[in-house]
């Protein structure tokens, strides 16, 4: 039987194209419900204030660099978006006194523009927002080198042999209301994926790359970082692939209410709890590691009935 088109953007893919059991399925989900799909290598976690949700997030990256000998670096693999915890790590660090001489980070994605990643002076610039609500808030006796900041760019080769070098204890990430992880969106409905999107073996061998993004995805960062100009919101990025994905030793996924939406928010848990995996829906792939953690902000699950205001 030939998929569904998309509701949303018919020369792609995406969880539209879904058998609508499925989705019916998990739009029924309460929140208890999500705590029941955790399993081994799935964990489901509920945090009741704002506060403890972004506090637990920051200290993540703590834990992972308090691992880091000049024998054994490690790195922790981050986002933007959220971005809350990153002051956060800042201030612990400091008052810590933590020495990340030999920790590591990695950008997850940078927008890609005329042939190569925006510089850092773009206003929507990934790195400059590390740089600017994270790194450059550490004091200069505490803070990791530059050499040990690993931001994608053009020229991928860098970046990917430096995943070769150095462990990574946590990807950590966002969701997005496309159902991606870093930018790693379903791809065009064309060529040899025309009539179904690559399989779960395809996808996973994706690495490093430049990608062309999902309309949703453009329209959810125009809204979230751009005042909705959707034309100021580039069409391309270069994002951290599967294979880098399965090269961390935890994946964390953290959803605050405010990216992806309530129904999002059970989809991708219910497909990565239940072991379902479909390209149209990227997140679902994570039902395959190992070790997948999401973490909820019991406040913003919200519902997913109709409800008129």
């Amino acid at each position: 039987m030939a998929r569904k088109k998309s509701m949303l953007a018919p020369g792609w893919w995406d969880y539209t194209t879904l058998d609508d059991e499925i989705l019916n399925d998990a739009a029924k989900l309460e929140p208890e419900d999500l705590l029941q799909l955790s399993r081994n290598g799935f964990k489901v976690v509920f945090y009741d204030t704002l506060e403890d949700f972004y506090l637990a997030e920051a200290l993540e990256y703590i834990t992972a660099w308090k691992q880091a000998t000049p024998d054994n670096p490690v790195g922790v693999c981050g986002p933007i978006g959220p971005t809350e915890q990153l002051p956060l790590v800042a201030r612990i660090v400091n008052e810590l006194q933590l020495d990340l001489s030999n920790a590591h980070f990695w950008g997850m994605d940078e927008w890609y523009e005329n042939g190569r990643e925006v510089d850092v002076t773009h206003p929507l610039s990934f790195e400059k927002a590390d740089r600017e609500l994270c790194f450059n808030r550490m004091d200069k006796k505490y803070r990791i080198p530059d050499s040990n900041l690993h931001f994608p760019k053009a020229d991928t080769s860098g970046f990917i042999n430096s995943w070769n070098r150095i462990r990574c204890a946590v990807m950590q990430g966002g969701q997005g209301d496309i159902k991606h992880w870093a930018f790693n969106d379903p791809v065009k409905r064309e060529g040899i994926y025309k009539d179904n999107p690559p399989s779960p073996e395809e996808y996973r061998k994706l690495t490093t790359r430049v990608v062309d993004l999902h309309p949703v995805t453009c329209m959810q960062n125009a809204r979230t970082s751009a005042g909705g100009v959707v034309t100021g919101v580039p069409v391309q990025a270069i994002t951290v692939g599967p294979v880098q994905t399965w090269q961390a030793e935890k994946v964390s996924i953290w959803h605050a209410g405010t990216h992806d939406n309530a129904f999002g928010q059970r989809l991708t848990a219910f497909l990565i709890g239940r072991k379902i995996v479909d390209s149209s829906v990227p997140m679902s792939l994570l039902a395959d590691h190992p070790n997948v953690q999401f973490n909820y902000y019991r406040g913003g699950i919200g519902t997913c009935k109709p409800e008129m205001h």
